[in-house]
């Protein structure tokens, strides 16, 4: 079939008739473009690193930070979307400070992990909401 989505890519719950969703792919395009995150284990603690963007002349300096803290314990880098990035950022800070004021201590990064990836899913579900052109590593 032809590899344009000629009308399905208008919606993220539309398959096209070759069974693909042309707003998750455009996604995911996006995060295979934008450069590498990763995330080293250590004994005491976690590296998170990623690619420097290239410096534009219309970029201000710092305005594109990949790498965020959520909590004192917690942090995100990202890829993809800088602006899409921003946002599970954002939500990820909210579940934080939530889980922090209902039970009195930091989330673990297994219930981050799992509240951020239902998050994220919820977008590709509806066809009012486009997924997130982001990869973020907890």
């Amino acid at each position: 079939m032809a590899s344009s989505g000629s009308g399905y890519d208008l919606s993220s719950s539309t398959f096209s008739p070759d069974g693909r969703i042309f707003q998750v792919e455009y996604a995911s395009k996006a995060v295979e473009n934008s450069g590498t995150a990763i995330g080293i284990l250590c004994k005491d603690g976690v590296v998170l690193g990623v690619n420097k963007p290239l410096l534009h002349k219309m970029l201000v300096p710092g305005s594109s930070q990949r790498i965020h803290t959520v909590s004192a314990s917690s942090g995100v880098a990202m890829t993809g979307f800088i602006p899409d990035g921003r946002q599970v950022v954002n939500r990820a800070r909210e579940e934080a400070a939530n889980y922090k004021e209902t039970y009195g201590s930091t989330i673990p990064p297994k219930i981050l992990g799992d509240r951020m990836a239902t998050y994220v899913h919820y977008f590709t579900l509806h066809g009012s909401l486009r997924p997130f052109g982001a990869f973020c590593l907890v």
